[in-house]
């Protein structure tokens, strides 16, 4: 088929470009950048700023589907009201999209959205699932969500199939972020004040796990209906997830055990509250509905996902 991708220049977009030549498909990779040297196989396209009026771009570039990767991302302490540039890009910039790609022929819109559209925090032992009631506590989950309902309407009035992905946090080589932070913390073996944190569970989704399950969103002939919720099928403590780290890159944790009352006012009087926060507490992610409709399994296990992300920081090698 011929699979359009935005966000084509990022961590996300441009993995799943690669898998889907190797997968024998025509790759549109539409980003903001040049990618053609990056995706040599693909039709790169240059993108407008999503909420710019988007895509003129794919004029005379018709697609089968469309998997639709590139939004604004979260964005840690914003000045100012962040919502309304939340909702131009990540809203009104995907119904621009919707909109423009149905015309030139496109049959199904795939939409990588965020748990934060559910949420931030589940109950010890209790995942979140395609039913939960979503609680989004940030401008970014809630402009995912409302993009999610905006696109349902907008493509059950017109006939295009739509499936709807929500990733955790998604790590791999060349991932940055708080992530990215954390690995270089353990490679460098700094002391980190999470030796306590055991009893949490967050939910991690392994690249090339994600891209294999937006792979099988392309081909499948049954879309499922309600959102898709993905991971590695392992879900880690704090604490675990620094020692996993370390057993990748064959370093010795230095984790110590800081009380969670004491980190979380430390993290109150360093204005990062919400981060400590998602630190200590659970988020995990239920992925039966994806398992069963898509007959998908995590093709990669947590220990071989968090190797393949280290790889390019202890080798130099670029991402």
């Amino acid at each position: 088929m011929r699979v359009l991708v935005t966000g084509a220049s990022g961590l996300i977009g441009s993995a799943l470009a690669k898998r889907l030549v190797a997968d024998g498909h025509e790759v549109l990779a539409a980003a903001r950048v040049d990618v053609s040297h990056d995706l040599p196989a693909t039709v790169p396209i240059r993108m407008n700023p999503l909420g710019s009026g988007l895509l003129p771009l794919v004029e005379g570039h018709s697609a089968d589907v469309v998997v639709h990767a590139a939004a604004r991302v979260h964005v840690m302490r914003e000045a100012g009201n962040p919502s309304p540039l939340f909702r131009a890009v990540n809203v009104a910039g995907s119904i621009s999209l919707a909109r423009q790609v149905r015309e030139l022929g496109a049959r199904r819109f795939i939409y990588l959205s965020s748990v934060k559209a559910l949420g931030e925090h589940s109950e010890p032992g209790r995942p979140l699932t395609a039913d939960s009631v979503p609680t989004p506590s940030d401008e970014y989950g809630r402009s995912k969500l409302e993009a999610e309902r905006e696109l349902s309407a907008f493509c059950s009035e017109h006939g295009m199939e739509l499936v709807i992905v929500r990733p955790p946090l998604v790590y791999g080589p060349g991932v940055g972020a708080n992530f990215g932070r954390l690995m270089r913390a353990v490679r460098d073996r700094r002391p980190l004040p999470f030796g306590l944190l055991t009893r949490n569970r967050r939910s991690f989704v392994a690249l090339d796990n994600l891209v294999d399950l937006v792979s099988a969103c392309v081909t499948t002939s049954s879309v499922p209906r309600k959102p898709l919720l993905v991971s590695d099928g392992e879900d880690l403590s704090t604490a675990a997830l620094v020692i996993r780290l370390a057993r990748a890159m064959n370093v010795a944790p230095r984790l110590l055990p800081v009380p969670i009352w004491l980190l979380q006012a430390a993290g109150a009087a360093a204005g990062r509250r919400e981060a400590v926060q998602r630190l200590c507490d659970s988020l995990q992610v239920d992925i039966g509905l994806a398992c069963q409709s898509l007959g998908w399994a995590p093709r990669i296990s947590v220990d071989e996902g968090l190797l393949r992300a280290v790889l390019p920081l202890m080798t130099g090698e670029r991402a």
